[in-house]
């Protein structure tokens, strides 16, 4: 979760937008848009995109818009890709002096007991990092939340 000092409409207005997405994910996963895609969201949106978790290990993922409730989430959910299960929640609410921003994502690794291996040894820590990459990026676009005193 991370507030932004920004009106959950401007919030909205960024996170709704696919072509926003290459701003809050790491550079060094090379994520690559391979279709065009509208400049808002609606359900039915389908996103297919190239990312390279590793060096020299390329892999397609394809992704649906399956649920929208502006400006209060959206959800993202896999239809091709590297996990064998993604279910991506966007949450927004407005807070004094802002909007809170929250990700819930659900997910299942393919490859029975060798892709559990894989989640501790890498999977949840890159998962980590683009989080935190994001929230940084985040910041450095719409500037730190300060609570309002009262």
């Amino acid at each position: 979760m991370q507030r932004l000092p920004v009106a959950i409409e401007e919030a909205w207005d960024f996170f709704s937008n696919p072509q926003n997405l290459p701003l809050i994910t790491p550079p060094r996963l090379g994520f690559a848009m391979t279709n065009t895609v509208p400049e808002v969201i609606h359900p039915g949106v389908i996103i297919t995109y190239t990312i390279r978790p590793m060096p020299g290990f390329k892999v397609r993922w394809v992704t649906e818009i399956t649920h929208v409730e502006a400006p209060r989430r959206f959800i993202d959910e896999q239809r091709f890709g590297p996990y064998r299960f993604w279910h991506h929640q966007h949450h927004f609410r407005p807070v004094q002096g802002g909007v809170e921003v929250e990700d819930l994502v659900h997910y299942g690794l393919p490859f029975g007991p060798l892709g559990g291996l894989a989640h501790g040894l890498m999977v949840r820590r890159q998962l980590q990092e683009i989080f935190s990459f994001r929230s940084q990026a985040l910041v450095a676009r719409f500037g730190e939340y300060a609570a309002a005193t009262v």
